[in-house]
């Protein structure tokens, strides 16, 4: 039994029962994201930190309480194996930036390698409770690798639509997985725009990243994990998970910052943590526009024509971007934005100094955290937690733009003595 009451929206407040079968708030239209409305007072009484301690699932099911969706059952599959990507303590990365307490939390880790996977875990199951016939989302690579992974692994079908510029890794996974894959030829936004069509056409059920309220559902969960982790790893009060002072978190579409805002806000309100870290969102300078509005005190979002390398979080106009400011301004956070060759510098770093490879949104984090030390944003005696959100796998290319070309040599100790030198 689930205990999720409904919808409200996150404009007007305006609440829709559990039966209310739109994505949006059709006061607002397209920009009406609703917030899913859990029933707190049940979730404290059927569950607790110290009944959670005793689950042996450390996938996000372990969150099944909190979720606004039932079991999905389908064991043995990647679905059921989404979420419980570790927490590495790394203290060189904090020393090489004279901090104290630094945290990195993998989330490449995951069935199709990015933390997007959480989002699409959630959404198929509800789409399996909703009986929908076909699954559809736009993505530029990660969205749609995690759900045609995730529909993959219980049968269900389902089309992307990709801007042909999408790195090739990314619709290698599409394809493997056996999505429809439909490359269009334009940007990430007109992607989104015709995948919603497409669904009203058709009849499919809608994955978009922040359009469907779902996908904020399966990405708090990171957030749990993080508190929940944290606890163990630092032995904190049977009853109480511990809160980091503050999560880096790269930001394009704003759905990711969003929805640990709602995972924090959940754990706040069932009295599981003690205060809400402050969210540091990250934004590439040339894909901006959350940051440019919270810069300006305002919830506008202007859109941008977007350009940098971190494909991930390329977003001319984020459809989630009032949420994200609204998430950093609630919680006293801050937005940075960084340069692409921050970004690339970030991918080595946090390969060689605490063997990790992320993919460049997922770096853009780690840049950030390098940006708001030099600003004086952050304390040297905080808990501070980086979340990469994809594997380097996902874009070998600027992996090797990061790292250098290897030595190429002849097949002599001759040679193998000269490199060395």
């Amino acid at each position: 039994m689930t205990h999720f009451l409904g919808y409200r929206c996150s404009l007007c407040a305006a609440e829709y029962g559990p039966d209310f079968d739109g994505y949006v708030c059709p006061r607002h239209g397209d920009s009406g994201n609703l917030d899913v409305v859990l029933d707190y007072a049940a979730i404290g009484r059927s569950v607790s930190p110290s009944s959670l301690a005793d689950s042996a699932d450390l996938s996000l099911w372990r969150y099944l309480p909190l979720l606004p969706v039932g079991d999905p059952g389908c064991q043995g599959t990647p679905l059921r194996a989404v979420g419980g990507t570790p927490l590495y303590r790394a203290e060189r990365l904090g020393q090489g930036l004279g901090l104290g307490d630094v945290w990195l939390k993998d989330d490449g880790r995951n069935p199709t390698a990015s933390l997007k996977d959480r989002a699409s875990a959630v959404v198929v199951t509800r789409a399996r409770e909703l009986g929908a016939q076909v699954v559809v989302t736009a993505s530029t690579g990660n969205a749609g690798a995690a759900l045609a992974g995730m529909a993959g692994a219980v049968a269900q079908p389902a089309v992307i639509f990709a801007p042909e510029t999408a790195p090739p890794a990314k619709v290698a996974q599409l394809l493997i997985f056996g999505a429809r894959v439909l490359l269009v030829r334009g940007n990430y936004d007109q992607a989104f725009d015709l995948s919603v069509a497409a669904a009203r056409e058709f009849g499919w059920y809608c994955r978009n990243t922040g359009y469907n309220a779902f996908t904020v559902e399966g990405k708090k969960t990171a957030a749990y994990e993080i508190c929940d982790q944290l606890a163990r790893a630092v032995g904190a009060p049977g009853n109480r998970w511990a809160a980091p002072g503050c999560i880096f978190v790269s930001v394009g579409d704003g759905n990711i910052i969003s929805g640990l805002h709602k995972g924090l806000k959940d754990l706040t309100a069932l009295g599981w943590i003690d205060r809400m870290p402050r969210l540091m969102a990250v934004q590439a300078e040339g894909s901006a526009a959350c940051a440019q509005a919270w810069a300006a005190g305002t919830e506008t979002i202007t859109p941008v024509a977007a350009n940098t390398l971190a494909d991930s979080i390329s977003v001319d106009l984020p459809r989630d971007g009032v949420r994200a400011v609204r998430a950093v301004r609630e919680t006293a956070g801050a937005f940075v934005t960084v340069s692409d060759d921050e970004i690339l510098g970030a991918i080595s770093t946090l390969g060689r100094e605490a063997a990790v490879f992320a993919e460049p949104a997922g770096a853009a984090a780690h840049a950030g955290l390098v940006r708001a030390v030099r600003q004086g944003l952050v304390r040297a005696d905080e808990t501070i937690v980086v979340l990469n959100t994809g594997s380097g796998l996902k874009d070998v290319k600027s992996a090797m733009r990061a790292a250098g070309p290897p030595a190429r040599i002849e097949p002599t100790l001759e040679a193998v003595n000269a490199a060395l030198a």
